[in-house]
C-alpha cells in the first residue's frame, strides 16, 4: 500500500463489515475492541446477506456456496469496508481472488450443546448415559446435512425437522414446542451469554458428534494487500489457529461448504494433536465413515484423513 495514496485505508482507520445478527455483531464488536487496543480507529458496516434474507428455506434447497459470507466479500472487494469478520466455519473453501483470510481468532469451545424441552427428556436415556436422551420417536431441529447425518447415525428414531433463523430465534421455536430439542454450536451461546436454565442441556463430545471444521474460531478477511494484512495478522491466536488450519485443509480437499456431512475436529492431546473426524456421502446414508487420527502436524492429519476418505469413496463406488 501506498502511503502517499489518500483513497488507500491507512490500517489505522478500519471499516469492519459484519451481518446484523446478535452474534455476528457480538463477534465484530470483540474485534473492533481489539483493534481498538492496537491503536486503529474503526467503525462497523452492517450488510445484510441472502443467508439473512433467505430464512425459511433449508440449507439443503440453496444453490451455490457463501449464503453468510459473499455480499460481504463483495464489500470488500469494491472498497465498500475494509474486512469482514466472520465464523470461520461460514467462510467457503474457495476464497474470492483479491481476498485473503489474514488472522484467526479464538477459539471457543468448538463441542456442539443439545437442548431439549424438559418435559421431552427420556429419563432412562439419560441415566442410562445416552449422549441424546430426547425422547423415543421425538422431534429435533436443524437444518445441517453434517447435524443431520450424525442425528440419523445415533438417533435414527427421531424426526428431524428443518431449523432456521439466529440462535435466539431457534431457541425461541424450541421453547414454543415447535420441536423437542434443537442442535446449536455452543459458542454462540457462550458469546451471547443466553439464559436456558429452562432448557435441558447436553454437551455433546466432538468424539460423539463431530463438529464442523473451524466451529468456535473467528475469521478476519481483507483485500490482497500486504501492509494490511501485516496489520491485521497480528490479531491472531496463533496455536489455535493451528489446529484449525487442518481443518480447513481437510474441508478445501474435500471442497466443501456447509452442505457436506462431513465433520472435523482436531485438537492438541499428549503433546502432539489429534483428529476426529465424520463424513457420509450423503445426510441420509447408511454407514457413515468415523475415524480418528494423532500425530505432530496437524496439516499432515488433515492429508492423511483425506486418504482414508478418498478409499471410502472408492469402495462406495466400486
Amino acid at each position: 500500500m501506498n502511503p502517499n495514496d489518500q483513497t488507500a485505508p491507512s490500517p489505522r482507520s478500519l471499516r469492519i463489515g459484519t451481518r446484523g445478527s446478535d452474534l455476528a455483531l457480538w463477534q465484530a464488536h470483540h474485534v473492533q475492541d481489539l483493534l481498538r487496543v492496537m491503536g486503529a480507529d474503526t467503525e462497523l458496516e452492517i450488510i445484510q446477506t441472502r443467508g439473512d434474507r433467505i430464512d425459511d428455506v433449508p440449507f439443503s434447497k440453496l444453490e451455490g456456496k457463501g449464503f453468510f459470507t459473499k455480499e460481504l466479500e463483495d464489500a470488500q472487494l469494491d472498497g465498500r469496508v475494509d474486512l469482514a469478520v466472520h465464523s470461520m466455519k461460514d467462510l467457503s473453501s474457495e476464497m474470492p481472488p483479491g481476498l485473503v483470510t489474514c488472522a484467526l481468532i479464538g477459539r471457543e469451545d468448538p463441542r456442539e450443546l443439545l437442548l431439549i424441552r424438559p418435559e421431552a427428556v427420556d429419563e432412562a436415556r439419560l441415566a442410562a448415559g445416552d449422549p441424546m436422551p430426547v425422547r423415543e420417536g421425538g422431534s429435533i431441529g436443524t437444518s445441517a446435512a453434517r447435524r443431520q447425518a450424525q442425528v440419523r447415525e445415533l438417533r435414527p428414531d427421531l424426526e428431524i425437522i428443518d431449523l432456521r433463523g439466529n440462535v435466539p430465534t431457534r431457541i425461541r421455536k424450541l421453547r414454543e414446542g415447535q420441536y423437542d430439542a434443537i442442535l446449536l454450536a455452543r459458542a454462540g451461546v457462550t458469546r451471547l451469554e443466553l439464559d436456558i436454565s429452562d432448557l435441558h442441556v447436553e454437551e455433546l463430545d466432538v468424539e460423539v458428534f463431530v463438529p464442523a471444521p473451524a466451529q468456535g474460531m473467528l475469521a478476519i478477511q481483507c483485500r490482497d494487500d500486504a501492509e494490511l494484512i501485516d496489520f491485521l495478522n497480528g490479531l491472531e491466536t496463533v496455536e489455535a489457529a493451528r489446529a484449525v488450519k487442518g481443518e480447513r485443509r481437510l474441508l478445501e480437499k474435500l471442497d466443501g461448504g456447509c452442505q457436506l456431512p462431513f465433520g472435523v475436529n482436531i485438537r492438541p492431546h499428549d503433546g502432539a494433536f489429534r483428529l476426529v473426524c465424520f463424513w457420509s456421502p450423503a445426510a441420509d446414508a447408511d454407514d457413515p465413515l468415523r475415524f480418528d487420527l494423532e500425530g505432530p502436524d496437524p496439516l499432515a492429519l488433515a492429508d492423511e484423513a483425506h486418504t482414508r476418505i478418498l478409499k471410502a469413496k472408492e469402495n462406495l463406488e466400486s
